[in-house]
């Protein structure tokens, strides 16, 4: 049997942390992944961390502490997060940050002026999001064709050069982009795993694939060690101080959505082997469980990629732009489009007492022309032809027949909001620091940035249904990351970090890294203590 001090499940940004910080606390470290490449959602992801007083805000002059941002947590939380493991990240973060950039290649830069995504809650702040800087994959060799890549966020560039990093109106220049193509220089969630992955490799670490971990082993109330199905046959795996759950969320398994999630979730983004593993192995020990309903909202479309045919794609800064709406199924407007988008989740789960029908899911994202021709969406670009996701139509009326909506209710709404352009008295929407900075940059920092008439024929609709970055919920867990059982004690071996364990953030989403940032932290709090734990 193959014996390691510590052994870490999931190569995910919480795995790969928690690997690390084993590591240089002095333990042996397996470190095992069920995909057969590595980097879970964080390398599909933005790559941004979400860290209240970081030390890179001071560069900017930028001022935080933890009663701000203890302050800011609990006024989203209503009473429900765990104030204790609030605590401990807010604490912990900065630390964790330092450490990282310290040991590891990975280096993080706060893009200006970037809000919170509560910005107007006490306690708010901009600067708490930090970025991936580029990091050369050819420092990876062969590994660099092991980490996964999604399909939405493009690999070589920032995102504080995208527009929702307000960056330069015309991109990252085509003479740049070919620079980085030289050592393969990848930023966002593919530079944050391939940075990450750099750290363990150099220290010996090299993550065992396509390794399904799928029962914990316990002697004596004491996890000791993991069962895994392999291509070669089941292994047997021995931890002599703790197993470290980072196997993502459950958001890939149907039966456990289902059981779990509060209302509709049809289109999760992550990587789809995310399906509860870690979870089922926590209950089977006798694991508490902590904020099952909850998970990283976020409203999609169906598009066709020409590699991974049709898909979900995150609508977030898209539904934030001037000349477009989002409708239920009656016509009508039901929520603040611009909204952060796991706010927005609870749109579509508003459920009419009366029919007992989720009455906003799914939903029309509706605009016109002029979007279409100014923004694009999801690569569409009005000289092509329509895409079959995409509905067009030349008026209105007859775009609401498409959509199967009264054609009277639809105008309606379409008008109230023509006559409201520079504001929008229904919802608020352009009113926040956060809608506007999700909205177009070029019009500034006011309403004007997402608030527009639909007027341009012709017309233009796509379907919306609720979908997730990934669950929140899992074993609850202490400030040292240890899993909890049903009684609040520690479950002696075992610890969760990342989306496998019940959420710090609770129901709720700080700021752009919500998910990573924690994560980090967690996996750095477990990876450390597991270590401490080495006998």
């Amino acid at each position: 049997m193959e014996t390691y001090d510590v052994v870490v499940l999931g190569t995910g940004a919480a795995g790969l942390t928690a690997a690390l910080a084993a590591h240089d606390g002095g333990a042996r470290v397996g470190l095992f992944e069920k995909a057969s490449q590595v980097g879970g959602t964080t390398a599909w992801s933005g790559g941004m961390v979400w860290i209240p007083g970081n030390p890179h805000m001071a560069d900017l002059g930028l001022d935080d502490d933890r009663v701000q941002a203890l302050t800011y947590l609990e006024s989203l939380s209503h009473g429900l997060m765990d104030p204790d493991l609030a605590a401990a990240f807010v604490d912990t973060g900065p630390e964790a940050v330092l450490w990282l950039e310290a040991k590891t290649p990975v280096e993080f830069r706060v893009i200006p002026g970037f809000p919170d995504y509560h910005s107007e809650h006490p306690g708010a702040k901009r600067g708490r999001s930090l970025e991936t800087l580029l990091f050369p994959f050819d420092r990876l060799g062969p590994w660099a064709e092991r980490v996964t890549t999604g399909y939405q966020i493009t690999g070589n560039i920032m995102m504080g050069e995208t527009s929702l990093g307000r960056g330069a109106p015309g991109g990252v220049p085509e003479e740049e982009l070919a620079r980085r193509r030289i050592h393969d220089e990848r930023g966002a969630g593919q530079g944050l795993a391939g940075a990450l992955l750099a750290g363990c490799l150099d220290r010996g670490i090299e993550p065992r694939t396509g390794s399904r971990a799928v029962e914990l082993i316990v002697d004596d109330g004491q996890v000791t060690g993991v069962r895994f199905e392999t291509a070669t046959g089941p292994l047997l795996v021995r931890a002599t101080a703790g197993v470290v759950l980072a196997t993502g969320g459950f958001e890939g398994d149907a039966e456990l959505v289902r059981a779990f999630l509060r209302g509709p979730m049809e289109r999760p983004v992550s990587t789809p082997t995310n399906t509860g593993d870690g979870l089922r192995m926590a209950m089977r020990v006798g694991a508490s469980l902590g904020n099952m309903r909850e998970a990283w909202w976020v409203p999609t479309i169906d598009i066709d990629h020409p590699q991974a045919g049709r898909v979900p794609w995150q609508v977030n800064g898209e539904r934030s732009k001037p000349h477009c709406i989002m409708v239920n199924r009656a016509g009508r407007r039901f929520a603040n489009e611009a909204a952060n988008y796991n706010a927005l989740g609870a749109a579509f789960h508003v459920l009419d007492v009366t029919t007992f029908d989720y009455v906003n899911h799914p939903a029309w994202m509706v605009f016109d022309h002029h979007y279409l021709t100014r923004y694009g969406l999801a690569g569409h670009r009005p000289d092509h032809p329509t895409p079959s996701w995409m509905i067009e139509a030349p008026t209105v009326e007859k775009l609401a027949c498409a959509l199967d909506i009264r054609p009277e209710t639809l105008t309606e709404t379409v008008e109230r909001w023509n006559r409201h352009a520079d504001a929008d008295p229904d919802f608020g929407r352009g009113d926040s620091v956060t809608d506007r900075w999700w909205g177009d940059p070029a019009l500034g920092d006011t309403a004007a940035s997402t608030i527009g008439p639909l007027d341009t024929a012709p017309f233009y609709a796509v379907q919306v249904r609720s979908g997730t970055l990934g669950t929140k919920g899992g074993p609850r867990t202490d400030t040292s990351a240890r899993v909890l059982d049903v009684d609040g004690r520690p479950i002696p071996g075992l610890y969760a970090a990342g989306n496998t364990m019940a959420s710090v953030m609770h129901m709720t989403y700080g700021g752009a890294g919500g998910t990573l940032g924690p994560a980090i932290v967690f996996g750095y709090i477990a990876g450390r203590h597991a270590a401490g734990e080495t006998p």
